[in-house]
Parts: C-alpha cells; structure tokens; sequence
C-alpha cells in the first residue's frame, strides 16, 4: 500500500488565510462583495468562492462600481486604487498583508524623503503585490525581475533596494552583492530585506520534503510566482515532481513503483485540495 503524506507546512499563508475569512465573513450576511482580482492564485479556491457569491472585477469594472463594497486582496493595491473608491463611493474591506502594507509603507516614505534617488524592487513586473509597491513612488521605482537586470541600474546614483516579499532570499544576495561591487564612492546604497519569512523559510523546509518520498505531487495554480519557485525547488532535489492544479491531473503511471508520495504546494494552496489529491491517489491505488 502506497504511503501519502501531506507537507504540514504547505499551503495558505496568514494574508491569504486572513484575506478569504474576511471575504467569507462578508458573504454570509448575504450583501453582494466584489474582489478586485483573484483573492489568491488558485482556480478551484476562486471557483468555491465564486459560488458563495465573491465576483471579481478588475480595475476597469472597478471604475464603473459606485456606492458596493469591495475586497482588496492580501497583495495589496497603488495609492489610485484608494482614490478610485473615495470618488466612487465604494467601502473597501482591505485585507492587504500586514508585511506588505508596512513594505508600502516604507517605500513611500523613502521616496518621499528621496524622490530623486533610484528605489529599486526586486520582483515580478506587472504582480499586483509589485504594482501596488511602485504606486508608491509613482511609477518611479525600477522593477528588477532577475539578477541579470540589475546591470542596467545607473551605479552613479543612490541606490535604495527592496524586495517583493515572495521573492527567493538567495537571487536577493546576488543582487545585493553585484550592486556593492559596482555602486560608485560618491553614491548611497542601501538594502532592505523585505522578504516575507513565513515564505522564505518554505524553501528549505519542500526541500528537504522533497527528498523524503519517492514521488512529489506540488499542487498549485499556474498563475502563483510563490508556486514556480517553491516547485522549482521540489524539482531540483527530486526530478520525480510534478507540478498539477488538482486531483484531475494526477496520472496514475506516475504511481509505477513508488512507495510514498509527498503532496505538497504554495502559499496560494488551500488544503482541502491537497486533501482531494491524497483521496484520489488512495482511490487509484
């Protein structure tokens, strides 16, 4: 009999966990709530709270809304998002992470005090969490997605650097040390790990889960940065990963000769459906 094991620390991170309790609080006095974008990057949690009544819009549809409530998810929304909601009468119910809320924070001061000087995000571009984070600069800050693009940053100028709070620790201190290097002696450079630590500590924790089981099942919307990093890691300590969005997708010629089975997932992950999986595998075995 095959052995399933569930990773105890995979799945919804405290902003994701407090941003669908307050959307699922809201939805059962009955009221119509919309959520400006998916309230987390999972289709089939989307989907469960579509039918509790949740309807996405996204900003555009945003703009034709006066006088509902709205949800701003745990990514966290520009400063215009804000103003939108004031001229249109709109209460929002901000269920932005607290990490990431102080992270806006701190950006905004800093380019309020140095408007002049390069704040620079390491992060995906075009992510709602980074999108809100360079609201704060408005649209100033430079957003670097790989190492390799921080060669472009001009090393005449300051140089204040953050992070998504995703992101992976490891790529921040390359960056960190390739700026050292080249950052001129008449300019500033500073670092601010804004890495969130409920999220960094997960890659070494799937690492070393994934190399317990002969066979790693990674469940994860395909939309999830936090996904393709923490996969990418299962992937390198033990080839035998798969990255699947449900208990759909599990092929059962994957199960040829394994004898444990590790399930594990992203912070967008809820844990029923790494549940539906280990059921579905039991089914089949």
């Amino acid at each position: 009999m095959v052995q399933v094991e569930i990773d105890s620390g995979s799945g919804f991170c405290f902003g994701v966990t407090t941003a669908i309790s307050k959307a699922e609080e809201e939805l059962t006095t009955g009221k119509t709530l919309y959520c400006l974008g998916d309230i987390v990057h999972n289709g089939m949690e989307c989907e469960r709270l579509r039918k509790m009544g949740l309807i996405t819009i996204n900003h555009e549809d945003m703009m034709r809304l006066h006088g509902v409530k709205v949800l701003l998810r745990a990514h966290g929304e520009p400063p215009e998002t804000y103003e939108l909601a004031k001229r249109n009468h709109i209460e929002i119910i901000d269920a932005t992470c607290p990490v990431v809320l102080q992270l806006q924070k701190r950006i905004k001061r800093q380019y309020d005090n140095q408007p002049d000087a390069q704040i620079v995000i390491f992060g995906k571009p075009g992510h709602a969490e980074v999108l809100g984070l360079v609201g704060q600069t408005h649209s100033k800050a430079i957003v670097v997605a790989h190492f390799e693009d921080v060669k472009q940053l001009d090393f005449q100028r300051d140089i204040y650097l953050y992070s998504q709070t995703t992101k992976s620790l490891d790529e921040f201190h390359r960056i960190i040390d390739y700026i050292q290097q080249h950052i001129s002696p008449n300019a500033t450079f500073k670092s601010f790990d804004t890495i969130c630590r409920q999220v960094a500590n997960r890659m070494p924790n799937i690492s070393a889960f994934a190399r317990k089981h002969d066979l790693i099942l990674f469940v994860c919307g395909r939309k999830s940065s936090n996904g393709k990093v923490l996969f990418n890691e299962c992937k390198s300590v033990n080839p035998n990963s798969y990255l699947i969005e449900g208990p759909e997708e599990i092929d059962p010629q994957w199960m040829n000769n394994v004898s444990t089975i590790g399930i594990c997932g992203a912070t967008s992950t809820p844990k029923w459906l790494m549940e539906k999986c280990r059921e579905a595998i039991l089914n089949q075995s």
